[in-house]
């Protein structure tokens, strides 16, 4: 039987079909409640649109797509003062301010779409694709000319149903990749991932735990997130504006959003010294995944203290305790991620500029796009 693919566009949750959350089942970051998060509490120079794929009259495919105007940045980030940083703030500037991305750009991983297990991948991408081509219409219509188009991030297995002739001029890039911790099944508890640590390791953790010896960490609800929200915004703010590279920044009641949508979904950790909160750390219950969020702290206290570490350490132990499979511990930082046992998976994205002239050199544009990170892997493990 002929089946005939179409797509609609939602600028709303609102609008989203009641089905959504059927297929929304991969990860929560396409849920209806995650999307109303977005749609609270996304970054000022984003727009989200929302996308459902449908054969014949049945929802079969859910998507995000975020616009990004980069030119609203105070910054790209502020931590590499260099000649290359300057001709990337020019090149954005001038040739890729107007961003579309299908995916999601504030987190790492596949949570682009979703689509029913019974239907052809490369035929829903096909209508992704259109649909793309349709929001690029409705941003020129509002005088937005998109730049770049790019899909994002997925593994070396998801990467190839692009395949297709509709995405054959896209520059196929790699960015820095994604830090997985896998959650041993013999482990019951923090001192069973402590004995399988070597001894190098195992003196690490014991210096950073002696360390932290005096700070007290409190998990916040959301009167307590409510309370502190200046505070957390700017331990937040100096984090991210220190970045290599920023595309976004978070409003400040991004947290209080979150935590007022997903309640126990979403865990906040204010760490305290002398009563007063020097740093904090958040997680996402995905599934059997639990997911590292965005995290904050004061700098100076934070090298004095391996406050970063001891963190890691802590959303370690709590993963084990409640017995989740794994850790996503994302991008940035990839080194320390790995001493704590964090694997790195190799992630893939896919690049078209509007102009094709443009878009002959994107692989030499490319690397003032994405800082590259030299970084040595580690193995904790005995």
């Amino acid at each position: 039987m002929n089946t005939a693919f179409s797509f609609k566009i939602y600028n709303s949750t609102v609008q989203l079909p009641l089905k959504w959350d059927d297929l929304a089942i991969s990860t929560i970051f396409l849920s209806k409640k995650y999307l109303e998060v977005l749609e609270k509490s996304s970054p000022d120079n984003m727009i989200c649109h929302f996308i459902g794929i449908f054969e014949n009259e049945s929802l079969v495919g859910v998507a995000l797509c975020q616009f990004l105007d980069l030119n609203k940045l105070e910054s790209f980030g502020e931590r590499d003062k260099c000649v290359k940083t300057a001709v990337r703030n020019i090149i954005f500037g001038n040739f890729a301010s107007n961003v579309l991305v299908i995916g999601n750009n504030m987190l790492t991983g596949q949570n682009s779409f979703a689509f029913s297990d019974i239907i052809d991948k490369k035929k829903a991408l096909r209508t992704i694709h259109a649909a793309t081509a349709e929001l690029k219409n409705i941003f020129k219509a509002r005088g937005i000319n998109i730049h770049i188009t790019t899909y994002k991030d997925f593994n070396k297995e998801e990467i190839k149903d692009f395949d297709i002739p509709e995405f054959k001029n896209d520059y196929q890039f790699s960015t820095q990749p994604n830090m997985v911790f896998s959650i041993n099944e013999n482990w019951k508890s923090e001192q069973d991932y402590i004995d399988s640590l070597s001894k190098k390791y195992r003196d690490q953790y014991k210096r950073a735990r002696k360390k932290a010896a005096l700070i007290e960490k409190k998990k916040l609800e959301l009167p307590d997130i409510i309370a502190l929200e200046d505070t957390i915004y700017e331990l937040y703010f100096h984090v991210a504006k220190n970045a290599p590279f920023n595309t976004f920044f978070l409003p400040k009641n991004h947290f209080r959003v979150f935590k007022e949508i997903f309640n126990d979904k979403f865990l906040f950790y204010g760490y305290f010294l002398n009563d007063e909160l020097i740093g904090f750390n958040t997680l996402i219950k995905n599934g059997k995944v639990m997911d590292t969020y965005f995290l904050g702290y004061n700098d100076s206290i934070q090298r004095e203290k391996m406050l970063y570490l001891n963190m890691l350490y802590d959303m370690i132990a709590y993963s084990i305790n409640k017995n989740f499979k794994e850790i996503v511990f994302a991008r940035t930082a990839l080194e320390i991620k790995s001493s704590v046992g964090a694997k790195p998976i190799k992630m893939y994205g896919l690049m078209a500029h509007r102009e094709c002239m443009v878009n002959v050199f994107l692989p030499k544009i490319f690397t003032y796009l994405e800082p590259e990170t030299i970084w040595q892997e580690r193995n904790p493990f005995k």
